[in-house]
């Protein structure tokens, strides 16, 4: 049998707001996907076309998170590593050797490297941060149904200066990741007030 290789990514890092999205992708090499790239390279249009290629001819493929709780108790590094091991632990079908996206890898027991890049030069890797960058957006598309006046249709929750005119002007919102230095700027004025 063939190695299974499950690339893995997260997306969402740096926002201000939800979770931190991983996810792990075991690929058929039996069904290549021509034109896998980095998530950001691509249009949000081919980005969605693609995520439903991974997830219909992929062998395996699993989304983690981390939420803005652990990401506040464990600070943003090891919460983006505990929802990579979620993603890999959420597959189907396990695999015999993972890749990560940048330098380092979640404890686990995998055989593993860590490819810096990775998703510009890994098809399963470019595979997970398409699929990463899909949920993420929609759970800030979700956020913006609820919150439109935040404007996370746009920013999806970085933070940019639309993000922090509507935290001053509406406040922080119970998903906000409170141990974000602008987020507890806005908590501690309000405080001060």
């Amino acid at each position: 049998m063939s190695k299974l290789i499950a690339g893995v990514d997260e997306v969402g890092r740096g926002p201000l707001i939800g979770d931190v999205v991983t996810a792990a992708v075991i690929l058929d090499p039996a069904k290549p996907i021509a034109g896998l790239t980095d998530s950001k390279k691509l249009s949000a249009k081919k980005r969605e076309g693609y995520a439903e290629l991974i997830k219909q001819n992929a062998i395996a493929w699993a989304i983690g998170r981390a939420s803005p709780e652990e990401i506040d108790s464990l600070n943003i590094l090891h919460a983006t590593l505990l929802a990579m091991a979620r993603a890999v632990d959420n597959l189907i079908i396990k695999p015999t050797f993972v890749r990560v996206d940048g330098n380092r890898i979640p404890q686990w027991t995998y055989a593993a490297e860590a490819v810096v890049k990775g998703d510009s030069l890994h098809a399963e890797i470019s595979a997970a941060s398409i699929l990463a960058k899909v949920t993420r957006d929609d759970d800030m598309l979700a956020l913006h149904e609820r919150y439109p006046q935040y404007g996370f249709d746009g920013h999806k929750g970085y933070p940019t200066q639309a993000h922090f005119a509507a935290l001053a002007k509406h406040g922080v919102l119970p998903m906000h990741r409170k141990s974000f230095k602008p987020v507890q700027a806005h908590l501690t004025a309000c405080i001060e007030k």
